[in-house]
């Protein structure tokens, strides 16, 4: 593995129109973002429809929510961050629990893209701040 600029992420691409799912390579994991490009609200307006992510292929992943009668006419966009191949499953679990719990109470984010909780960060909660 080559010494990368991020610790987790070692390639993205952002915000490619959905024609672009088969230029993502095969067995890519990580964390990938649906997102719907709103021209109303400027050329650089995304909002987020979904995070998800893949163990073994964010291609398939894609591939299935384009077919999707659910969400594919709610996203036009998509990201991928793809992960080293050091990082584990759980880690990539965990990134993308974290995400979405950061969306479950905006008021303005896509019902797809949130989620009640991540159940392993409430073990770690603690707004006390009483940190060791």
């Amino acid at each position: 593995m080559g010494s990368g600029v991020l610790r987790l992420v070692r390639h993205c691409a952002e915000f490619l129109p959905k024609a672009h799912i088969s230029d993502v390579p095969h067995n890519t994991r990580g964390i990938y973002v649906l997102s719907c490009h709103d021209p109303k609200q400027g050329a650089r307006a995304y909002n987020v429809v979904y995070i998800g992510m893949s163990r073994t292929g964010v291609r398939g992943r894609l591939a299935s929510h384009r077919k999707s009668k659910r969400k594919s006419s709610l996203w036009t966009h998509f990201s991928v961050y793809e992960v080293w191949p050091n990082i584990t499953d759980e880690e990539i679990i965990e990134l993308e629990g974290l995400f979405r719990a950061i969306y479950r109470r905006d008021i303005r984010a896509n019902s797809l893209a949130k989620q009640k909780g991540f159940a392993r960060l409430h073990e770690v909660r603690s707004d006390k701040f009483k940190w060791d």
